[in-house]
């Protein structure tokens, strides 16, 4: 597979490179269309968890979008203080925190729903590619495809 024993860490031979850069030149293309929305990339994938959602505790939204309760907590502190989300102990389990869509979070949905198309105009991917790629990717994340 290899001519030489460390052709193996040749950053060409890595697939986690060109995911990485992938994902980063994908996020900044993103950026014009939800500063619009004064929103990050990753408080945008919040939104949309909670616009399908409505109600999730930190954790299901932790394991939803892959993100860790360091990188989690302060995004939705300042979703919060942006008035999108409210967050308050379950009633039912008082070490459960409850995140819930406010009624200015789901009136940003309306604003963000031509989000989807406008990234998909600056997509290199033919849709057969695209449909591919997403299957390709959430079986990487061990999860079947929707």
């Amino acid at each position: 597979m290899f001519d030489s024993k460390y052709d193996s860490l040749k950053l060409e031979n890595q697939i986690c490179f060109p995911l990485y850069a992938a994902s980063r030149e994908i996020i900044k293309q993103y950026k014009p269309f939800l500063d619009e929305l004064d929103l990050t990339y990753t408080q945008y994938i919040a939104m949309m968890l909670l616009w399908e959602k409505k109600t999730l505790t930190v954790k299901e939204m932790g394991e939803s979008l892959y993100l860790d309760s360091g990188t989690l907590t302060p995004m939705l502190k300042k979703l919060e203080g942006k008035g999108f989300l409210t967050r308050a102990r379950s009633t039912t389990d008082e070490r459960n925190l409850n995140v819930t869509i406010t009624e200015a979070g789901e009136a940003l949905k309306e604003r963000a729903v031509h989000v989807p198309a406008q990234m998909a105009q600056c997509s290199k991917l033919e849709p057969e590619e695209a449909l591919m790629l997403y299957r390709i990717l959430y079986k990487m994340l061990g999860k079947t495809e929707g």
